[in-house]
């Protein structure tokens, strides 16, 4: 039986709420697959901050760098803040440190759900937008040494090592997609080439990548041309893969099309390690009330289960993540569920048990 150590850092507000069900639709999904899943629960956030002065200590980072994969529920709360006035997120220390350069967020839209655009194509969404999460504008979010009384800055930086690697991973990733079925077997580099030249030469480096997969069609969109068209026409695209800031805007963009970010799942991988978590934050309005949706968080679960599968070549694992997207899918449609922040009365108990009834 194949083992597998994961680092469970629920975090604050829903975050612990929706973990808990995730966790037993994991265990539900490869009871009987010969594989096994032990789990090392790890504090860290805003609300371990307030108690014990330190939101992420270093020994709790060695365990969750140990992992063969980080699950991570939501973390910060506005009114828990370092003494600078920042927020208090350690998903964005262990993405640096673990060097998680590639932001996976999927758009896979939920044919049953009342979606914000009418054009019928829009049921059937399934892209994905490959946010390169450790440089870009966010390389330097507190300042940069060129500030004075009168102006302030922020740096655009990009590597071309990091880059290639982005690229490297998208076109991988459209390559997998087309051989299972899906997508376009294109990528799109989304830039503004047109205007700053470290996007220039970000396309420069894209294109360099596509030489090695001649059989992966390449193309390029400046970022706002592309904001229109996730509006105007989604389902052209596929693989995106852009700039930190640029995928973040864009990323939240994609939630809306499925609905909201309560339908929102999301990786962080790197070239040996790996986190999953769901795209939306922890939510302290609504903690403790039963309306969180787990639906990001369960298909975040499923995207860990992939990746594992991936990396260790184990079969058992692709199955289990498969199953559990389809519960989702079957779970919705058959169930008719509809999530509190779509309007409907569907909240954490209802959509976990749909899942797990619907798990095969």
């Amino acid at each position: 039986m194949k083992k597998f150590n994961i680092a469970v850092m629920p975090g604050d507000g829903i975050g612990r709420e929706i973990m808990a069900p995730t966790l037993e639709i994991l265990d539900a999904a490869t009871r009987n697959l010969d594989v096994a899943l032990a789990y090392d629960h790890i504090d860290a956030g805003a609300q371990y901050y307030a108690e014990t002065g330190d939101a992420f200590p270093e020994s709790h980072f060695v365990r969750a760098e140990k992992a063969d994969a980080i699950l991570l529920g939501a973390m910060g709360h506005p009114d828990i803040r370092y003494p600078d006035g920042t927020e208090i997120g350690p998903q964005h220390d262990l993405r640096k440190r673990l060097g998680l350069y590639a932001g996976v967020r999927p758009c896979k839209t939920i044919p049953s759900l009342p979606l914000p655009l009418v054009d019928e194509r829009t049921k059937n969404l399934d892209f994905v937008i490959i946010r390169e999460s450790t440089e870009g504008l966010f390389a330097f979010p507190r300042g940069f040494t060129t500030d004075d009384e009168e102006y302030k800055h922020n740096l655009m930086r990009i590597s071309r090592t990091v880059s290639k690697k982005l690229f490297d991973f998208s076109f991988k990733l459209a390559r997998r997609r087309h051989s299972q079925g899906r997508g376009k077997n294109l990528v799109t580099h989304i830039d503004k080439a047109n205007v700053l030249s470290s996007q220039h030469h970000a396309r420069e480096w894209f294109y360099e990548v596509s030489k090695d997969f001649t059989d992966v069609n390449a193309a390029h969109k400046y970022v706002d041309f592309a904001a229109l068209d996730m509006v105007r026409r989604p389902w052209e695209f596929d693989v995106m893969p852009t700039e930190n800031q640029y995928g973040d805007i864009l990323s939240d963009l994609a939630a809306a099309l499925m609905g909201g970010m309560g339908m929102a799942p999301s990786g962080e991988i790197g070239d040996t390690h790996a986190l999953f978590q769901p795209c939306h934050g922890s939510a302290p309005d609504i903690a403790g009330m039963g309306k969180a949706n787990p639906t990001a968080m369960i298909l975040s679960a499923a995207m860990m289960l992939d990746y594992l599968a991936e990396k260790y070549d184990c079969e058992a694992l692709a199955v289990a993540s498969k199953n559990i997207d389809d519960a989702v899918q079957k779970a919705y449609e058959a169930e008719k569920l509809l999530p509190y922040e779509l309007s409907g009365t569907s909240g954490l108990k209802e959509i976990s048990e749909a899942v797990k009834k619907h798990l095969q």
